[in-house]
């Protein structure tokens, strides 16, 4: 059964994932804008920008690549990617508080960003010269890469000055990007499956692993949610629940297909599981670009996934001490008590915040914004300690080998 086509271990590279993701979020974009072009459906601009600028973030996070090119061997990147985040949650839950300032930003990361990446290929003897004098997959590497690259300045173009075409051909460019992104996303997985070490990071690279780089982007999210939702309360802040509720469907998804974890629990990388990835983030996308329409669905969807997945980690978390009632107990290290104690605490404050999504007025909403920005500072220190531990881990590692 576990050698089964639909349970077979998914081999899809991290790289991949992020782009086939970003390539979906373009799809789904121009599909929807030709019903937007006619009035059927309302445009939430906004989320979209904001999802634009944490898939940005993701990259940068997650990878060590910025929009301009590699960077592994420092820590800009994922400072960058940190505050890059943040300004794009920002820009999702607050309706024009930054005013101008994301499509700008994303301009930079489209055009001048999609230029110096060109640039790179053209002028780098790693690269296009050696892909093409190698053949074969990389002649599809080189035509991807230059799909997306030029495609990429179109689009900071038409971010920067919206009203140079019109919204059908807006669209119609939307999907040709989009495209462009899956089918690099297709061609970097053929490489990588070829050739594994390609895939592999420098020794000094300056990204996060997946699963610690998610959980400092959901900690970001979580704490800028709190933070917002007491302006919010109070009349002070316009709020995008729908977009809210999308971007939280799209790290979610992120999770579930490059590593397996869900809010339920960590399950096998299977090409089950990724397909129910890519259909949250498909949920998600549509989520933050027209408002309200899937906020119903979504909002029980996530209560249910925070309610169960904070109730099966707490029973985890307790089940081994009870089991071992009136055995001796060897004294824990510190630093795996803090680890127990942010856990429990982190998984009581999600149970809260489920609960609150199936019963709407249980807590008031600034309430709520204090749960959640405490939920956030605790996934910040959660991720503090899983970092700690492995430099430990390291550090006992490298003691460990002969001299």
């Amino acid at each position: 059964m576990t050698n089964s086509g639909i349970l077979k271990e998914a081999d899809l590279p991290l790289e991949a994932v992020i782009l086939l993701i970003a390539g979906m979020t373009l799809l789904i974009t121009g599909v929807l804008l030709f019903p937007v072009s006619t009035g059927a459906l309302a445009y939430y601009e906004n989320g979209l920008y904001g999802l634009l600028l944490v898939m940005f973030a993701v990259q940068m996070i997650a990878l060590g690549k910025t929009p301009f090119g590699d960077l592994r061997t420092s820590r800009l990147p994922l400072v960058v990617g940190v505050v890059v985040a943040a300004v794009g949650i920002v820009t999702c839950f607050i309706p024009d508080l930054f005013s101008e300032a994301p499509r700008i930003l994303l301009f930079i990361c489209f055009g001048p960003g999609g230029l110096l990446l060109l640039l790179q290929m053209i002028l780098d003897k790693q690269k296009l010269r050696a892909w093409a004098r190698f053949g074969g997959v990389f002649r599809h590497l080189i035509a991807a890469c230059t799909f997306v690259y030029v495609l990429s300045m179109v689009i900071g173009v038409l971010v920067l000055f919206p009203s140079l075409l019109t919204t059908t051909l807006t669209a119609a460019v939307a999907l040709l990007y989009g495209a462009a992104i899956v089918y690099l996303a297709l061609v970097l997985r053929a490489v990588y499956l070829r050739y594994p070490d390609s895939a592999k990071p420098p020794e000094k690279d300056a990204a996060l692993p997946i699963d610690k780089a998610m959980l400092l982007l959901m900690g970001v999210f979580m704490l800028l949610l709190g933070l917002l939702l007491i302006p919010v309360s109070r009349g002070k802040l316009p709020f995008a629940g729908s977009a809210q509720l999308g971007l939280l469907m799209i790290i979610i998804a992120i999770q579930m297909v490059a590593s397996g974890s869900t809010p339920i629990g960590p399950f096998r990388r299977s090409w089950l599981m990724v397909g129910c990835g890519f259909l949250f983030a498909a949920l998600g996308i549509v989520s933050c670009i027209v408002p309200d329409v899937l906020v119903p669905t979504l909002t029980y969807l996530v209560g249910a996934l925070n309610v169960l997945g904070g109730a099966i980690v707490l029973v985890k978390s307790f089940l081994p001490r009870r089991s071992s009632r009136g055995e001796p107990r060897e004294p824990k290290p510190p630093i795996l008590v803090k680890l127990f104690v942010a856990t429990v605490l982190m998984n009581a404050l999600t149970i809260v915040f489920g609960t609150t999504m199936f019963f709407s007025g249980l807590l008031p909403l600034a309430v709520i914004g204090a749960v959640l920005a405490a939920n956030g500072c605790v996934l910040l220190y959660l991720l503090h300690i899983l970092v700690t531990l492995d430099k430990l881990q390291s550090g006992a590692d490298v003691a460990a080998q002969p001299s």
